[in-house]
């Protein structure tokens, strides 16, 4: 039976690659792709290593949206992040500090950089700009396709990191009601959907450390697709949620998954792929009772002993308390707490308790909430 299923996706993933392929020929010749654009996907690294991927996509031009957009107007773009016309087997370059090397987009359209770095990078800010171009022509007599990749270099004195969810984590989407979730995301933008009570101060504070004037990097580990990108790109600068890397994954048909792989497999090697270049520095992973964030965090712990200060789990979900409170009790086995907690104001005050963050950052986080509560 198993044999069966996988040749069965190989001829289904087979076929998508010929559609795309024979649709990309099509767009071609009617003159319907009239330019391409690549999409960097924010980057992280330390300073002798960098790693940055992205995707070759047709421009659709969808441009940035307003608090007064319609509902259809909302579907309008986001049916245009899902029906993408990836642009495969091209060249894209990055240069960085006298360092400039290539690859090849993948049969989706994406690409990865992973660039070891000679000698150490100088870091005077955290940010660092790569320039991205297109090597190959796609549309006949078109401008050079460029686009600047920013990477997150972690200082040396960074106290911790942070790992977090962003569906129900930060902003509520209803992932655990599918039709909730589908209505939440295809008929909203990134100023229409709010992000729950407190979230942006907390998370502000926790990058600000126990001094308040500290810089610890933040990385956005989702399930969410790829597609999803510049929507949530977005949503985070509308709301002045701290920025860092989104750590999405591919939708759609391939040779091992009908729809996409598992949320555990994909989130348990973003985790990996941070700890390994963030390597200094333990972390703090914030998620959500309402998939599995508990249990993967569980396992985190397990593969990497001594690197975890803390999990804050909200609660979204009720049906999952007594799966949440048993894991918390397997956490403790490994001298990490886990802590269940109903809204942001109460992880503000346990991580104010442990001196991760200070006094007036709490009297914040307790003013935005109020706020929030206010609008919403």
């Amino acid at each position: 039976m198993l044999h069966l299923k996988k040749k069965a996706l190989s001829v289904l993933y087979a076929s998508k690659l010929k559609f795309s392929a024979a649709k990309l020929r099509m767009g071609k010749k009617l003159g319907l792709i009239r330019s391409v654009i690549i999409m960097p996907y924010q980057g992280f690294g330390n300073k002798r290593e960098l790693y940055f991927p992205g995707r070759v996509l047709r421009d659709r031009g969808i441009g940035i949206s307003r608090l007064e957009d319609s509902k259809w107007k909302n579907f309008s773009k986001m049916y245009k992040r899902f029906m993408t016309w990836e642009i495969p087997f091209v060249r894209v370059s990055a240069a960085f500090d006298n360092i400039s090397v290539t690859t090849v987009t993948d049969e989706e359209g994406y690409f990865t950089f992973h660039l070891s770095i000679g000698n150490d990078i100088k870091v005077r800010m955290p940010w660092q700009n790569i320039l991205l171009t297109l090597e190959d022509e796609i549309v006949k007599n078109s401008d050079k396709v460029q686009a600047v990749s920013r990477v997150y270099v972690a200082s040396d004195d960074s106290e911790y990191g942070i790992i977090s969810d962003i569906d129900d984590t930060i902003v509520p989407t209803g992932s655990t009601r599918v039709r909730e979730m589908l209505k939440t995301t295809f008929f909203h933008n990134a100023h229409s959907r709010v992000p729950f009570p407190g979230v942006v101060a907390f998370y502000k504070a926790l990058v600000k450390g126990s001094t308040g004037n500290g810089n610890n990097p933040v990385f956005y580990v989702s399930s969410s697709p790829w597609n999803l990108y510049d929507f949530l790109m977005e949503f985070m600068r509308v709301h002045d949620i701290p920025q860092g890397p989104l750590m999405l994954r591919d939708i759609g048909p391939s040779k091992e998954y009908l729809i996409a792989g598992s949320n555990t497999d994909h989130k348990l090697l973003q985790v990996e792929r941070i700890f390994k270049i963030i390597s200094g520095i333990p972390f703090i992973l914030i998620g959500d009772s309402g998939q599995h964030d508990a249990e993967i965090y569980l396992q985190v712990i397990k593969d990497f002993p001594g690197r975890i200060k803390m999990v804050y789990i909200r609660d979204v979900n009720s049906a999952s308390h007594g799966k949440v409170l048993k894991i918390a009790n397997q956490v403790q086995k490994y001298g990490v707490e886990l802590l269940l907690v109903k809204s942001t104001l109460e992880a503000a005050h346990h991580a104010l308790s442990r001196g991760w963050i200070t006094d007036n950052t709490v009297d914040r986080i307790t003013g935005e909430k109020e706020a929030d509560e206010t609008v919403n």
